[in-house]
């Protein structure tokens, strides 16, 4: 059976890496819900101070979203498929312990939207993130919803609409990243910058993350519900169903190339 989720003790913190290499960890059902039961373990766990999301292989913290799923959908399971990133967001929103993103690579669509909901993000140079969904024809409610949290209207319509994916620069300059260290040290600061955090008072740091939470709550609802009626109206046209099965087309003839 494929493990597409390792967790690791290290000290005071839980390792948790995305294991889909090959298609540099591509999201898909199982790699979500995999991912869920980790987070809920190390919540539980008294051990876990702080905990640490990366992804394997040294190309991509993640890719977003594995076409190969959601190119099939009709509208009822692209609802359900709103509702497994809701379940997902919920668990990593709830968490009561930090969240550090050690970004060793990509990070796009919905891989750059959760690396967003960690607290912290270290990265190297050549780390690319960005919201490129509209480029396999997926409507953005999720990503522009976190986005306009972090960086506002202004570069978020440019992101959602342009598809573009931004330098580690850039992102360091919006405040994306919080630290750009060379690329063999993401992992070593990530844990060292763990290890502080997991010596803070752990109810101070429950309360400050709950309150974070709440105060982004309407609006995440409503992002969410604007999804399910996006995606019903997408799936229901077949246009991402289109745009998806041309992307992977000219993805498959650029590699046989």
């Amino acid at each position: 059976m494929a493990n597409f989720i390792l967790t690791e003790q290290r000290g005071a913190c839980r390792l948790i890496t995305l294991n889909r290499p090959e298609v540099l960890n591509a999201w898909h059902t199982q790699m979500r819900s995999d991912l869920i039961t980790a987070l809920e373990a190390a919540e539980k766990d008294h051990h876990v101070g702080a905990i640490i999301l990366t992804g394997a292989g040294e190309r991509a913290f993640g890719a977003g979203q594995d076409l190969n799923e959601t190119k099939t959908f009709d509208p009822d399971r692209a609802e359900l498929w709103i509702g497994e990133w809701e379940r997902l967001y919920d668990v990593i929103r709830s968490l009561s312990k930090p969240l550090i993103m050690a970004l060793n690579g990509l990070a796009a669509g919905s891989a750059f939207q959760v690396t967003l909901l960690g607290d912290f993000r270290i990265g190297h140079e050549g780390v690319k993130m960005g919201q490129p969904e509209i480029n396999s024809g997926i409507a953005s409610t999720t990503g522009p919803w976190i986005m306009m949290e972090m960086i506002g209207l202004a570069r978020t319509t440019d992101l959602t609409l342009s598809g573009r994916m931004m330098d580690a620069g850039e992102c360091f300059a919006i405040g994306l990243l919080n630290r750009i260290v060379p690329r063999e040290e993401v992992l070593a600061a990530s844990l060292i910058l763990g290890e502080e955090l997991a010596a803070k008072p752990p109810l101070a740091m429950k309360l400050n993350k709950q309150r974070f939470r709440e105060v982004t709550e309407a609006r995440f609802r409503d992002a969410l519900a604007a999804g399910v009626r996006n995606q019903r109206i997408a799936y229901a046209d077949g246009e991402p169903n289109r745009m998806m099965e041309k992307f992977l087309a000219n993805k498959s003839r650029a590699k046989s190339g």
